[in-house]
């Protein structure tokens, strides 16, 4: 592999060196970076193949067309999974974006990809589907006021597991006065004005030290987020605060440990370990089972994703909630979240208490 470009070059021989060399320095483990790496050098070959690729001669990565990555993708069909031909196009998707967004590339041929995909990233044919009721039956079951938070806020925010954990107490602002007043609650700017509300960060990354504690994951969306708080996830938050413990980090997280590491953050592992266990008491948990069988943190995403889009019809707040990368998107909802956002999320969500 040929070396990555001196710092501030945006015209690297090697682009998938020098966006794998990125994300090194973005704190990504060596086992995600092995991932990219063997996808988009099998991107690269397609390319690099006339009797392979559309085009009939060899194409650099920065002269691809939608064409090109359309075709790509086509050929991942049958061998793979629709969710894996998903999470391969996800990876070409970013690598696009990032290079063009370092001024590396003059554009990003996955973007319409993506968007023609999206309908089918979550909707796996074979992936166990849980109704509104089962779910909230589910809930019921969890009794444990840190446990119940955790999967009641996934379930309502369609948050990813990192994201969860990254939550400090200045990302959640609400309404109760008591329970502001005694936890500082969202001390965000980006929450003035915004009542009931959790604000998603995207400037956390892992092995980063932010609000003062070095962060054992990452949040993987590029724009911050603003995501409402109904009255049963306010409910479930407020119960949670009443016996959380004192924080061992400045950051102030919002949830901690209950449990062995008393009162510091919660991890990834923790958070799954809770919904394995749960899951397995319901039947939706099977050693060796796969995603379309197993109950995971990952799932909750999918059943936010297919319950709210089903609801409202309206893709484009479903993917403000979720986090996904479109800028006139995100732009769009920031800018109308009172009126909008807050409105449609709140009479379209389900009720799971």
């Amino acid at each position: 592999m040929a070396s990555s470009p001196a710092a501030g070059e945006t015209d690297p021989e090697d682009p998938v060196g020098y966006f794998l060399q990125d994300l090194e320095f973005h704190g990504k483990s060596e086992r995600t970076r092995g991932a990219y790496e063997r996808v988009l050098r099998e991107f690269e070959s397609f390319l690099d193949d006339p009797d392979r690729n559309p085009s009939g001669r060899a194409v650099a990565p920065g002269d691809a067309s939608r064409r090109e990555c359309m075709a790509w993708i086509h050929t991942l069909r049958g061998e793979n999974a629709e969710s894996t031909v998903a999470t391969y196009a996800s990876y070409l998707h970013r690598f696009y974006a990032y290079m063009t967004q370092v001024g590396a590339f003059d554009s990003n041929p996955m973007a319409l990809v993506v968007e023609e995909m999206h309908e089918s990233i979550d909707k796996d044919p074979t992936r166990r589907e849980i109704s509104i009721p089962r779910m909230a039956a589910f809930v019921d079951g969890i009794r444990h006021p840190l446990e119940r938070a955790l999967v009641v806020t996934l379930l309502k925010t369609g948050m990813r597991v990192g994201e969860l954990c990254n939550l400090d107490l200045r990302d959640l602002n609400l309404t109760d006065e008591d329970v502001r007043t005694a936890y500082e609650l969202g001390q965000r700017p980006q929450l003035d004005g915004r009542p009931d509300s959790l604000y998603v960060a995207a400037d956390v990354s892992r092995g980063e030290v932010v609000n003062g504690e070095e962060r054992s994951a990452s949040n993987k969306r590029k724009r911050g987020t603003v995501v409402p708080v109904d009255d049963e996830l306010r409910a479930t938050l407020v119960r949670w605060l009443a016996v959380r413990p004192d924080a061992q980090s400045p950051a102030a997280p919002l949830f901690v440990s209950t449990s062995g590491d008393w009162g510091s953050r919660v991890t990834p592992k923790t958070v799954r370990h809770v919904v394995e266990r749960h899951a397995r008491e319901a039947g939706w948990y099977r050693t060796g089972g796969g995603a379309e069988e197993n109950v995971t943190p990952h799932y909750f995403r999918h059943f936010f994703t297919t319950h709210l889009r089903d609801r409202t019809g309206d893709r484009g707040i479903v993917k403000y909630l979720r986090g996904d990368v479109a800028s006139d998107i995100i732009d769009t909802y920031t800018h109308n979240w009172g009126d909008r956002v807050r409105e449609v999320y709140e009479a379209n969500v389900y009720s799971l208490l």
